[in-house]
């Protein structure tokens, strides 16, 4: 019988399959493969280090319909070296469950908004597929586009691909689109077979050479509180500690913050630093 594929086994196909090429061959020991190549494992060299059957891993690498438990998802993740974040994606689309349709908020409530709208640093609100659905006025002065940018195009992915203006903010764009694209496919997870997480990527694939080129990476990675740089066409080089929370009852949204830094460590107003 042939086992049917899933949306959800397909992207765990191409995830596997992209690690697996690009794995050390010396870090198990084995010799160079076809053309003296020193990374890449075979399909067979996985299902063997992995203890599992030739078969098996196949299926999996296929996106087939199989339930494979977790001790086996946990071996192959050990060889093929994943991270944390990585081996908690893979256990999500391997996972029992149906297909996710979560219909997701067009705007934020307004008690959030509230909220937002009394910050003096900048902060907005972000939809499960990245679509932005509410911003304070600190945001609005950090990346002003926002305002005047359509509905329809209101997504924190597409825009960090294809508008030049926040390009032009952001003076470690290459890194930080590698962070938010690792950051949202493990965030999406098994949403990315939802019509709007899959509109989201056809719609940059289509139009971001950027994005093709890091989607093909399948680049994995947790949301972590970090430092970022801005440079404000009128106020200069910004920097920020990026943070991110998860309101209890409105899981399928995040408050994404900017607090500002200062060289002692202080995080000021920005109507102080532009005093």
């Amino acid at each position: 019988m042939i086992r049917p594929r899933t949306p959800r086994g397909i992207q765990l196909g191409e995830f596997l399959t992209a690690r697996r090429r690009a794995n050390s061959r010396a870090a198990h020991g084995l010799p160079p493969g076809s053309r003296r190549s020193t990374v890449g494992l075979s399909r067979e060299e996985v299902a063997t280090l992995a203890g599992i059957s030739v078969s098996w891993y196949t299926w999996l690498e296929q996106g087939r319909d199989i339930n494979a438990s977790r001790q086996v998802l946990t071996a192959v993740a050990r060889v093929l070296q994943l991270t944390d974040s990585e081996a908690e994606f893979v256990f999500a689309l391997a996972g029992p469950g149906k297909e996710v349709a979560a219909t997701l908020p067009d705007q934020a409530s307004a008690q959030l908004l509230r909220m937002i709208d009394a910050l003096d640093f900048p902060a907005f609100i972000l939809a499960s597929d990245w679509t932005i659905v509410g911003w304070n006025a600190g945001y609005e002065w950090l990346y002003g586009s926002i305002a005047v940018t359509p509905q329809h195009e209101r997504n924190l992915l597409h825009l960090v691909y294809t508008d030049p203006r926040l390009r032009e903010i952001l003076p470690n764009w290459e890194r930080d689109s590698r962070n938010f694209l690792a950051e949202f496919r493990a965030e999406s997870g098994v949403r990315l077979s939802s019509e709007r997480h899959r509109a989201v990527v056809a719609a940059l694939s289509e139009h971001s050479a950027d994005f093709r080129a890091q989607w093909a990476e399948h680049t994995i990675d947790r949301f972590r509180s970090r430092r970022r740089i801005f440079v404000h066409p009128d106020a200069g080089e910004l920097v920020f500690e990026h943070h991110r929370l998860v309101p209890s009852d409105a899981a399928e949204l995040h408050v994404v913050m900017y607090v500002p830094l200062a060289p002692g460590g202080a995080a000021p107003s920005l109507g102080e630093r532009s005093a």
